[in-house]
């Protein structure tokens, strides 16, 4: 589906709803909504970005699911959100105040809906949101009371060095360990 550059810009305004449940497995945290996921209402919606195709050969969906299944995700222990909620056309376009304000926000969602896992889908905007320079991707010493948190490589088109291959590896072993007890 195609949209004007007026559509996309009138999509800033626009608030992207979260698909949450209390108690998942993981909730996958994006930086913030692009300009197609606003227009859209549906999470990673842009054509380029690797997430769903990641989520899948990862092992945590069945098929490859569309941006418009999303919902599909909580039957599987799974939700999304994202650090801000503001769209934008790239994510250079928000500023280290928005970051630790989503940080502060995130973290009371967290502890309201209790997931195991937090995955945060972007190791910069985890950094800056929790102030946590040293971070690396893969699983954090933070906890946000009892969920644990696990910074994932951004699935950006934009985020080349990072193929679908080691993208999907790194995010397998964020399911193997979500999944370890069932």
């Amino acid at each position: 589906m195609r949209f004007t550059p007026e559509e996309l810009e009138a999509a800033r305004d626009r608030v992207v709803p979260d698909v949450v449940a209390g108690g998942l497995r993981v909730l996958f945290c994006g930086i913030n909504p692009g300009l197609m996921t606003a227009v859209t209402g549906h999470h990673f919606a842009r054509p380029g970005n690797r997430f769903w195709p990641v989520l899948h050969a990862a092992g945590f969906t069945p098929r490859l699911f569309r941006p418009a299944e999303q919902g599909e995700l909580l039957d599987h222990g799974l939700g999304i959100t994202n650090v801000v909620a503001r769209p934008t056309a790239r994510a250079d376009e928000l500023t280290a105040q928005e970051y630790r304000e989503g940080g502060r926000l995130l973290a009371e969602k967290v502890a309201r809906l209790r997931p195991r896992w937090l995955a945060v889908a972007g190791v910069t905007a985890y950094r800056v949101a929790f102030d946590d320079k040293r971070a690396a991707i893969g699983p954090q010493e933070r906890t946000l009371g009892a969920t644990r948190i696990w910074a994932l490589p951004n699935p950006s088109g934009l985020n080349a060095h990072w193929t679908l291959a080691t993208m999907a590896e790194e995010y397998g072993r964020l399911r193997a360990a979500a999944f370890a007890d069932s």
